[in-house]
């Protein structure tokens, strides 16, 4: 009668991701986006960086961009997480705020600001950007006005989406331009759409 081996049995890992092979190319490419900018940002670079084959990228991801995103995803759950609790107007303007501080002073937020660039004429980017990113994010964002007007937190003067809108889009064109982007002026932002 053979032996049977006690020891279970190792999945095979096949196109599995190494989780830490996974983690080092998404620093690398944040890392080196941020140094070095979008357009000399290459897959060469981060695999050299993250200590990988260019072959292990490609196998996981199809280019530089849905790394960028999956970094932009990752980071922003764990550092800019659009707020699911109780939707007061300090937690709705604490939001805005927080997304001034990263666009203009997190990696991550270089990353969306990149992204945002590169979109303005890469149609594949756009809708990569929009997909996986922007329009859930969106949803959320959403929801958080829905449940902060509901309970008359906040009453946008517009509809929802323009209401966003009209807050996050002179953060963000301040950002991509380099400005500084003061308390005051999410404040007024806020203020002057949302402010019941």
């Amino acid at each position: 009668m053979p032996a049977v081996n006690s020891q279970p049995r190792r999945a095979r890992s096949g196109n599995q991701r190494d989780e830490a092979a996974r983690l080092a190319v998404l620093h690398a490419a944040d890392d080196l986006l941020v140094e070095h900018g979008f357009a000399k940002l290459t897959i060469e670079a981060i695999a050299r960086q993250a200590g990988v084959a260019k072959q292990t990228i490609y196998r996981w991801w199809p280019s530089k961009v849905e790394i960028l995103l999956d970094t932009l995803i990752e980071d922003s759950e764990k550092r800019f997480a659009v707020p699911a609790e109780k939707s007061t107007e300090d937690v709705i303007r604490g939001y805005f705020r927080g997304y001034a501080r990263f666009v203009t002073r997190d990696p991550a937020g270089k990353v969306l600001l990149a992204l945002i660039a590169e979109a303005q004429h890469n149609p594949g980017t756009a809708k990569s950007l929009h997909d996986r990113y922007l329009g859930p994010r969106r949803e959320l964002e959403r929801d958080l006005l829905t449940r902060g007007t509901e309970a008359g937190e906040v009453s946008p003067r517009l509809d929802l989406d323009a209401a966003i809108d009209a807050v996050v889009g002179p953060i963000v064109y301040r950002a991509l331009t380099g400005a500084n982007v003061p308390r005051a002026l999410v404040d007024a932002l806020f203020d002057g759409q949302l402010k019941p």
